[in-house]
C-alpha cells in the first residue's frame, strides 16, 4: 500500500513507517487522519507483521494538527443551527480519537522513535504507543493550551497513566516543553539517544527482539497490558486465566525449549491474517 503521509519498509516481520511530509513540518492534515488507522490495519492483516515502529522525518517529528483540519466547512461547519454544529463537532473529535486508538487496537506492539519537535496532536499519538523512545533533542507539548483550546484527542485521558499526575497537569495548564531527559526521567520515554541514526538503530534492535518472540504470547501480552491499565486488578486477573484457558497452546513452548537445547533460535508461526467477515 502507498500511503500520502507515511513511507512504510520492511525489515523482516518490522514494519518501519515514516511520516513523510517534512516540508510541512509533518503536520497532521486530512490525509493523515484517514491513512494512519488504515496503515496500521495493512499492516497487521498479513499477519506477517510483528512489530510496528513509527519515526519521523526532516526538523521535527510532527508540528501537530494542521489547523486546515477544523477549519474545512465540509467537515467543520461554522454556520447553522448550534446544536447541529455542536453534534457534528463531536462526531469529528471521536473520529480522531479513532484513529490514533489505532495505535492500541492492532494486535502488535507500536514503538514510537521521536526526534524534534512532539508537538499537540503528535502528543497525542506517540501517548497511544507501547513505548516511546527520543533523541536528546525531542520535546514533548501540549501545544492546545496555548492556543486556546483543551486537547481532545487522548493526551489528557493517557498521559496520566503514564507519568505523575502533577507533573501532566502542570505541563496541561502551562502548555511548556517537556524535554528529553525529564520525560526519561519520568518515565515517559524509554530510552534517550543523542542522535537520529542511534535512536533508530536502537529502537530496531528492540523491534528485532520483539519479534523473534512468539507472536501469540506478544499480542497476549499487549491485549493483557491494555485491559489491566483501565480495568481492576480482580477483573483483569480474571479476565487473564480466560484468555489462556483460550489462547494457551503448548506449540510455541515447545519450539522454544527445543530452541534451547540445540541453541538455535526459535521459528514460530506468523497469527492469522486479518480477513474482513466471510471474505475467501
Amino acid at each position: 500500500m502507498s500511503y500520502q503521509c507515511f513511507n512504510v519498509t520492511h525489515h523482516g516481520a518490522i514494519a518501519h513507517v515514516q511520516l513523510s511530509r517534512p516540508e510541512a513540518l509533518n503536520a497532521m492534515n486530512a490525509a493523515f487522519w484517514l491513512e494512519l488507522p488504515q496503515c496500521m490495519r495493512d499492516l497487521e492483516a498479513s499477519g506477517q507483521t510483528r512489530v510496528i515502529v513509527i519515526s519521523s522525518t526532516g526538523k521535527h517529528f510532527s508540528a501537530g494538527m494542521d489547523l486546515a483540519v477544523f477549519s474545512n466547512p465540509k467537515s467543520v461547519p461554522m454556520a447553522g443551527d448550534p446544536g447541529r454544529m455542536a453534534e457534528n463537532l463531536r462526531r469529528v473529535v471521536l473520529q480522531l480519537q479513532d484513529t490514533l486508538s489505532a495505535l492500541e487496537e492492532v494486535r502488535v506492539p507500536v514503538l514510537v522513535a521521536v526526534h524534534g519537535g512532539c508537538i499537540g496532536g503528535a502528543l497525542d499519538m506517540v501517548c497511544a504507543a507501547d513505548s516511546r523512545y527520543c533523541t536528546a533533542d525531542a520535546y514533548f507539548t501540549i501545544k492546545e493550551t496555548e492556543l486556546g483550546m483543551t486537547a481532545d484527542v487522548g493526551t489528557l485521558q493517557r498521559l496520566p497513566k503514564l507519568m505523575p499526575q502533577g507533573v501532566v497537569r502542570e505541563l496541561a495548564y502551562t502548555g511548556r516543553k517537556l524535554e528529553a531527559e525529564e520525560a526519561k526521567a519520568l518515565g515517559f520515554v524509554n530510552q534517550v539517544y543523542p542522535n537520529q541514526e542511534a535512536m533508530l538503530e536502537g529502537v530496531m534492535a528492540i523491534a528485532a527482539q520483539i519479534a523473534a518472540n512468539s507472536p501469540l504470547a506478544v499480542t497476549g501480552c499487549k491485549e493483557m497490558l491494555n485491559y489491566s491499565r483501565d480495568h481492576s486488578v480482580a477483573d483483569s486477573l480474571k479476565y487473564m486465566a480466560t484468555w489462556q484457558a483460550g489462547m494457551f497452546r503448548p506449540h510455541d513452548m515447545m519450539k522454544t525449549f527445543q530452541a534451547k537445547a540445540t541453541k538455535s533460535q526459535a521459528q514460530f508461526d506468523d497469527l492469522f491474517p486479518v480477513k474482513p467477515l466471510f471474505a475467501e
